[in-house]
């Protein structure tokens, strides 16, 4: 169900109604929101102490959705000296938006990134 509500600058924002869930389906949710979160905190532990290359954890986004949904500039921050400012300058060089999840990054994109780090 949809819902228009007015914010205080006469801005009109859709809102959808969450669905009722079951006290088994809302467990089942948070436990696997919190394997995604887990999982997604390994990659990126993996990438800082370098047991894990770039290249490989673009290769697992293929097969695996925590993975796949994790924002660009989050993997990249993971990566051994590379911080929020050398992330986004690199992010902006190479014409990746801000916004932008490993999912969604074309083959050139990905083809850069994997020469620039591994």
């Amino acid at each position: 169900m949809l819902d228009l509500v007015r914010t205080h600058f006469f801005q009109e924002v859709i809102t959808m109604a969450l669905p009722d869930l079951t006290p088994q389906q809302r467990a089942e949710a948070l436990e696997k929101a919190t394997r995604a979160r887990r999982r997604r905190a390994e990659v990126k532990a993996a990438l800082k102490s370098r047991r894990m290359a770039l290249s490989e954890a673009l290769e697992l986004s293929d097969t695996e959705e925590p993975v796949a949904k994790m924002k660009v500039v989050a993997l990249l921050e993971s990566l051994p000296r590379v911080g929020t400012n050398t992330a986004a300058a690199l992010m902006d060089e190479i014409g990746i938006a801000p916004s932008r999840r490993v999912r969604g990054l074309g083959p050139v994109q990905r083809e850069e990134l994997v020469r620039r780090f591994g």
